[in-house]
């Protein structure tokens, strides 16, 4: 568990801050921040998060994004709101190295990575659902994905949800 400050930054100022911190960011997040249904609250809040992979939610063989966000709510969890990613990757700066050593992943989660569970601003695949935090060589990230309805998280996919009533 731990705190993440959200809110009190425009989408500008975010991008600044992590420009500022050197984040990187791929093409899908730089998307997730161009478009005009990402918004940020002026309001300044703190919210309690917790990280658990998808097999701590019962999935022991995965789970579809439905079946994640369903079960995530029945133990009290909520899905966060999108901002949280680049707040959570501003105060999040001695994440582990996920890269080194890995094999190169494609259509899932890669390892090392933290998935901001987050409701999608867009049902279609092309827009990207949200946002994950990554460390590779040495270089922290804020990455957006893409993943359709029927796309299975794999029971090691590490995520961050709010708790309910923060």
């Amino acid at each position: 568990m731990r705190q993440v400050r959200v809110g009190g930054a425009s989408k500008a100022e975010l991008l600044a801050q992590l420009e500022a911190a050197g984040v990187a960011l791929n093409e899908a997040g730089k998307s997730l921040f161009a478009d005009e249904r990402f918004t940020t609250s002026a309001v300044t809040s703190l919210r309690e998060v917790v990280e658990l992979a998808v097999a701590e939610l019962g999935f022991a063989e995965g789970a579809t994004w439905a079946q994640v966000i369903e079960r995530a709510m029945s133990q009290g969890l909520t899905p966060c709101p999108l901002e949280l990613g680049p707040h959570l990757r501003l105060q999040f700066l001695d994440q582990a190295e996920g890269f080194l050593g890995q094999p190169v992943t494609q259509h899932r989660a890669p390892p090392g990575s933290l998935t901001v569970a987050s409701l999608p601003i867009a049902e279609d695949d092309d827009t990207p659902k949200g946002f994950y935090l990554r460390r590779i060589e040495g270089v922290l990230w804020l990455r957006g994905y893409r993943s359709g309805a029927d796309h299975l998280w794999s029971p090691e996919d590490r995520l961050v949800f709010c708790r309910a009533g923060d």
